[in-house]
């Protein structure tokens, strides 16, 4: 099996290269190949770096690994999510004081390839088992919410669970190149206005490390 595992930063993931550094033996004897991408932060850069690396590399499956503010206080901070759709929660129209995406000015159809209605829902089925998580909705924005008067109609208009700045990008990849798709993400922060004080990032990269091996483990059979 070939995986991919890709993360906006080195942070993100850093327990996990070390795991590889580690088992390397084990994975080429279970016959799983991991390639890692380092895609950068935010749509932009994870589009680029996904579409470039796909186009010479196409995994079996690939997972999204990050840390991310989550907007439902039921989760303690370092909780890890399976994130099943996503959303881009910022790319529109200010229509006075209403944000409209581009379904909504009618730039984009509902149901357009590769969007679900107007989600880009992971419709992979028959994914091998991986460790039980908590599902979650995502929004993909490209300025952290901070506000209340912006969390408020993000909250509104998508329900989101989680936010990020690189899972639709993923979502939106894997689903055109037709790649079954894993996005984790632990919560490192709740969405509100921004006090790094709360913050727990340390928890959620050790969290999130320690599903995404158990994760690359069962795919490969060790």
């Amino acid at each position: 099996m070939k995986i991919l595992v890709t993360a906006a930063t080195t942070l993100e993931i850093q327990p996990f290269l070390q795991y590889l550094d580690q088992h390397i033996p084990a994975l080429k004897a279970a016959h799983c190949q991991i390639d890692v991408l380092i895609a950068g932060i935010g749509m932009m850069h994870t589009a680029f770096s996904l579409g470039r690396h796909l186009v010479v590399n196409k995994p079996d499956i690939a997972i999204q690994a990050g840390i991310g503010g989550a907007f439902r206080h039921d989760w303690e901070l370092g909780q890890v999510v399976l994130v099943k759709r996503e959303s881009l929660a910022d790319l529109g129209a200010e229509d006075n004081d209403q944000f409209k995406d581009l379904f909504d000015i009618g730039l984009w159809q509902p149901s357009q390839a590769p969007f679900t209605g107007t989600f880009l829902d992971n419709t992979f089925a028959g994914l091998p088992e991986v460790p039980p998580l908590p599902t979650a909705t995502g929004i993909t924005v490209n300025l952290v919410s901070g506000s209340e008067p912006t969390i408020q109609k993000l909250v509104s208009k998508y329900a989101p669970d989680v936010e990020s700045m690189e899972g639709a990008a993923f979502h939106y990849a894997c689903l055109l190149e037709e790649i079954p798709f894993i996005q984790l993400r632990s919560i490192s922060n709740y969405v509100e206005i921004r006090d790094k004080s709360k913050w727990k990032i340390p928890l959620a990269v050790k969290t999130l490390n320690e599903t995404l091996i158990k994760t690359v483990e069962t795919l490969a059979g060790i």
